[in-house]
């Protein structure tokens, strides 16, 4: 299928792919799909016949955005990069390997290759935000700071609905005393002493 919807949160196993991300584009993905093809190919970027075969549509921040993988795709990235720059008030356009870091905190697999450090939070304000702030200090002083805005993005942002899930995602980022080892994550959580 030419289209293909996904999730934001897909973007972020994508660190090894490459392509171009529209904001804010509202109406039929298929109509953006022949029209960008078409503005494309007549401004000489897509070269050869060659034209974005799939479009992948997702939302961010109430936004339908579009992905045009650079896939089996001839193109004059000079004259890409310079319609991006030119049309960005129109478009939002940017790359996806900008887009991930900037917009979503990252790619997924460059957090997991980063060793959680240590973070004591037991005897602390049982606050979630208090936590979390401690957390996302810890991981800045580690060299973390992507890593410190994406566990903060993920907590305030929609995805979390309770206490504990707050404290699962702050314990995927820092290792802390107050959330089990991760191959017990999925087993039923015991009250910790900062709840009691």
């Amino acid at each position: 299928m030419p289209i293909e919807r996904i999730t934001a949160d897909d973007l972020r196993d994508m660190e090894h792919q490459e392509g171009l991300v529209l904001q804010g584009c509202g109406g039929e993905a298929q109509e953006w799909l022949d029209g960008i093809n078409d503005l494309l190919t007549q401004d000489g970027i897509l070269q050869n016949g060659s034209r974005f075969e799939t479009v992948k549509v997702f939302q961010h921040d109430g936004l339908t955005n579009l992905l045009f993988p650079f896939e089996d795709i001839q193109v004059d990235m000079g004259k890409l990069a310079m319609w991006r720059l030119q049309t960005h008030g129109a478009f939002g356009g940017t790359w996806l390997s900008d887009y991930v870091p900037n917009r979503l905190g990252g790619f997924r697999s460059v957090r997991q290759e980063n060793p959680r450090p240590l973070c004591p939070l037991l005897g602390q304000d049982g606050n979630i935000f208090h936590l979390m702030g401690i957390a996302a200090r810890v991981l800045r002083q580690n060299g973390m700071a992507a890593e410190a805005k994406e566990m903060q993005t993920r907590i305030m942002g929609g995805a979390c609905h309770s206490y504990e899930e707050a404290l699962g995602i702050i314990s995927e980022y820092v290792e802390t005393e107050l959330s089990p080892p991760r191959e017990n994550r999925t087993k039923k959580k015991e009250k910790h002493e900062h709840e009691r």
